[in-house]
């Protein structure tokens, strides 16, 4: 497809996440040196009690460790998969193969690929697609070429000068790995040039928005500038529903902002290890896939709270 034949939406997200070599942003070459001693100030102490272990802080759990701390904590025994967090990994994988399969591939096509190749993976998911019954294996194959579809609509074919690097992972040790930032970027496109930074890093979310999904991506430009040493030029979070998609260029408040939340999630990891720390319960919308949310009293009167907006 010739970038002519777009239609408008396809368009603006080239006209949003595209720039000239000109408009590339340059970052002082010492910007990863100066993170890093941010990053082992304010993070030794926690390091040295840690011994011989090693801590995996992903998006998610600094998500979760800064929302309901009694919901983070009865995590930590093992994460339940379900069709509702099965909709989005499958839709990531299929979306993945929409770059390496040809390009008149029908979407259903390719999700029954991306369903087959994770049932027989390794994954988190494989164990729920082998035993799910007949009626959600359709539920969730129907739901997924819906999303996929709205992607096909909403993004214009990705081109390889762009470099797409879809379900691209990132992480970065900390005192010699016994801590480890790590995250998956859902699509990445562009490059660095020297110390200009060209790179855009891209969530796809099967939800609502959330001001949280900014601070994932700002996570994701830390550890990409940590292993770099140049940010990414923009993030930005694409609504698969909706087709909103939503930026943030990365400047150096984006990645010092990043650093003081992973921080602050981090020290929080650490502490919840102790029996006799109290728990803070802060209901919210994670409070709708809660396990706990059945027998917590503040979580019921959140999600039955009629005045609240949506």
């Amino acid at each position: 497809m010739e970038l002519s034949s777009l239609n408008p939406a396809q368009q603006e997200v080239v006209d949003l996440l595209g720039a000239p070599r000109t408009e590339w942003p340059e970052f002082d070459p010492d910007l990863r040196g100066d993170l890093r001693r941010m990053l082992d100030d304010a993070l030794s102490p926690l390091a040295d009690g840690l011994g011989e272990e090693t801590l995996w802080v992903g998006k998610y759990k600094l998500k979760e460790v800064h929302g309901c701390e009694v919901r983070f904590v009865a995590e930590q025994a093992g994460f339940v998969p379900s069709a509702a967090t099965a909709r989005g990994t499958v839709t990531h994988k299929a979306i993945e193969l929409t770059l390496n399969l040809p390009g008149d591939t029908p979407p259903l096509d390719l999700v029954d690929e991306a369903i087959a190749r994770l049932q027989d993976s390794d994954a988190w998911l494989a164990d729920w697609l082998r035993t799910c019954d007949e009626a959600e294996r359709a539920e969730l194959r129907g739901e997924v070429n819906d999303l996929l579809v709205k992607f096909l609509d909403c993004w214009p074919p990705l081109r390889p000068q762009w470099r797409p690097a879809p379900e691209s992972r990132l992480n970065y040790d900390l005192f010699g790995g016994t801590i480890v930032l790590a995250g998956k970027v859902d699509l990445a496109l562009g490059r660095a040039e020297g110390t200009r930074a060209g790179k855009v890093l891209i969530d796809l979310k099967t939800g609502r928005s959330s001001p949280l999904h900014r601070e994932d991506l700002r996570f994701y430009a830390l550890i990409e500038t940590l292993r770099l040493g140049v940010p990414p030029r923009r993030i930005a979070t694409h609504y698969l529903d909706s087709g909103h998609l939503q930026i943030e260029d990365v400047s150096l408040d984006v990645l010092e902002a990043a650093v003081a939340r992973t921080v602050d999630g981090i020290a929080a990891m650490v502490e919840l290890r102790d029996p006799e720390r109290p728990l803070q319960k802060k209901p919210g919308t994670a409070c709708g896939w809660c396990a706990l949310a059945e027998d917590c009293a503040e979580g019921q009167e959140w999600l039955t709270d009629e005045s609240r907006a949506y």
